[in-house]
């Protein structure tokens, strides 16, 4: 309707509230595989990542 064009909204908390909260977020660091711990739903995850990874190279 073009009611809200030219218009700033009255919360300023709105615009600044992330996606992601801080607690899910990762710090980038991984842990280590080990293919003698792993069980099949380990591997198969393994599997998928690696599946997801070629395709997002492509």
């Amino acid at each position: 309707m073009g009611r809200s064009h030219g218009h700033k909204t009255r919360d300023k908390n709105k615009a600044n509230l992330s996606q992601v909260p801080k607690n899910m977020k990762s710090d980038g660091i991984y842990e280590e595989f080990s293919r003698e711990l792993a069980d099949q739903d380990d591997l198969e995850a393994q599997a998928r990542a690696d599946a997801a990874n070629t395709r997002q190279r492509r």
